[in-house]
């Protein structure tokens, strides 16, 4: 995966992580550079490059790079021709960065499952903020979570959202499991990431059933498998949340091999999968 990091930005910035090996996908990456354009329009700007010139960059980027397995994040951003509030006088810029990124949790516990600890800062009413945009600004309380979390020993954090719902965790949309019947929160306030719906349909193909819905806290201890979701988690098992506990079981194990197998197609069955997701 290749990116730029999400530490304070100019005004009114949006940007999109993809990995390299969803990048090799056409359609994965595609959904990443028309939701830079949707996250653009909310922010109240347009990018004055096109969804397949976006697509484009981002593969000569790669090229150049020579990157197997990395980071590639493209980036809108206002510049500097008015400094204020106001900021239409300002031109809007595009830039696409990249770089060498191996797993965004450390292999060996993401395969015993990762610890959350409980997020203090809690994810905004929409009323209050363009959740619905990948947005720097949005990102500042999940980095001091992240933050706090690894000061703590853990490797995350769980976001509730001001409701006092489960929401996500700093980076990634988090998944549930009870019997055959995967539970996650309905993104109402938060992303719908892209791999979270690549990641539903994966599951509907083993005729998983998915349930979204609110998830209060204290239903954690009724599930018997979670983990998260998310460009650079991948599919990642979650062994921890708090006081609550989780076993890393087959059906987590099997979407997390899936899904590597879709974003790194080996065979013909694989990118048949991918074409059918």
């Amino acid at each position: 995966m290749v990116g730029l990091c999400r530490g304070p930005m100019p005004r009114c910035t949006c940007l999109h992580t993809v990995s390299t090996t969803e990048a090799a996908c056409s359609s994965a990456l595609t959904q990443h550079s028309e939701r830079l354009h949707a996250s653009a329009r909310i922010l109240g700007f347009q990018i004055p490059f096109s969804v397949a010139q976006i697509d484009q960059a981002c593969r000569d980027v790669i090229k150049a790079q020579g990157l197997v397995e990395g980071y590639i994040r493209p980036i809108a951003w206002r510049g500097s021709e008015e400094m204020g509030v106001a900021a239409k006088a300002t031109k809007i810029n595009l830039a696409v960065a990249c770089w060498d990124w191996g797993s965004y949790f450390p292999m060996e516990e993401r395969l015993k499952g990762i610890r959350l600890c409980w997020a203090q800062y809690r994810r905004p009413d929409p009323m209050t903020a363009p959740c619905k945009s990948k947005a720097t600004g949005l990102y500042m309380i999940c980095t001091v979570e992240k933050h706090r979390s690894m000061d703590e020993g853990y490797n995350d954090a769980l976001m509730l959202d001001w409701r006092g719902l489960v929401a996500e965790a700093t980076g990634a949309n988090v998944f549930f499991i009870k019997g055959n019947t995967l539970h996650t929160p309905i993104p109402d306030c938060f992303l719908d990431g892209i791999t979270r719906r690549t990641v539903i349909g994966l599951a509907k193909n083993h005729g998983l059933e998915i349930v979204e819905r609110q998830i209060r806290p204290e239903e954690l201890a009724g599930f018997e498998q979670c983990f998260l979701t998310g460009s650079a988690a991948e599919v990642t098992p979650v062994s921890e949340i708090g006081e609550y506990r989780f076993t890393v079981g087959q059906i987590t194990k099997t979407l997390m091999e899936e899904y590597s197998a879709f974003v790194r197609p080996k065979s013909a069955a694989d990118r048949k999968l991918a074409v059918a997701i």
